[in-house]
């Protein structure tokens, strides 16, 4: 895959255009209530610092938890926004997450501490700024699972921590962009540094097991898929 074909692919999803129209109609309504510059970029900058801190909390405490299975009302949006993703980490057309999940927790993240340090000018500020990094995430994220092979050492490296995440071991490397979280909280590695693959990075430990007890998730999957992706026998 060339870049040219990459961004074309990128641009198709209607998640990266519902954040893209999102962000134009936040910005659009910033100059209709406009804060004044130092709140504004102090919105913009806190905005940027924290985004990567809230990323890796939801990623680890949520997305990979092992209690939204458990709950019925949960089960579903768990297995939407990440179990299928863990499946089949190659399956395109659920790459990216679910608007109606990720737009208010994109909002809920950004837009009270811009509020806070600049009114709704300042909330308008942050919000467009968490909308517009999360495509710069997700198109980072195109480059971990397309078949587009980057050139710059950044990128290759943040492909390789992300695959690990996918095809090793699902407990670290939970950052997409930025592993400054990782490193602090102890769960950065390189593959090298782990000689044995997780059992359970397909999963997410929704084992067969597990499902006999739990099966909200399988009764929507059709049963666990186990083993590798590429070696389980289509239904």
């Amino acid at each position: 895959m060339t870049l040219r074909e990459l961004v074309i692919a990128y641009f198709q999803y209607p998640a990266i255009i519902g954040y893209l129209t999102s962000a134009i109609v936040a910005i659009g309504l910033f100059f209709r209530y406009p804060a004044p510059l130092v709140p504004t970029l102090a919105s913009i900058g806190v905005a940027l610092l924290v985004y990567p801190l809230v990323w890796y909390c939801l990623h680890r405490w949520v997305l990979h938890s092992r209690w939204m299975f458990k709950v019925p009302l949960l089960a579903a949006t768990w297995k939407r926004i990440h179990y299928d993703h863990h499946q089949d980490p190659n399956r395109l057309e659920i790459l990216f997450g679910a608007l109606h999940t990720t737009l208010p927790t994109i909002a809920l993240a950004t837009a009270p501490i811009g509020y806070w340090i600049g009114g709704p000018g300042g909330a308008l500020a942050a919000f467009a700024t968490g909308l517009l990094t999360t495509c710069f995430y997700e198109f980072c994220h195109c480059i971990q699972h397309l078949a587009y092979k980057p050139k710059n050492k950044m990128l290759i490296e943040m492909k390789a921590r992300h695959m690990a995440h996918h095809f090793h071991d699902e407990r670290g490397n939970f950052g997409i962009t930025n592993y400054f979280w990782d490193k602090l909280f102890g769960t950065y590695y390189e593959r090298i540094e782990k000689d044995k693959k997780s059992e359970t990075v397909f999963n997410l430990g929704y084992t067969p097991e597990v499902a006999e007890r739990y099966p909200h998730v399988a009764r929507l999957s059709g049963g666990v898929a186990t083993g590798h992706p590429s070696q389980r026998i289509p239904h």
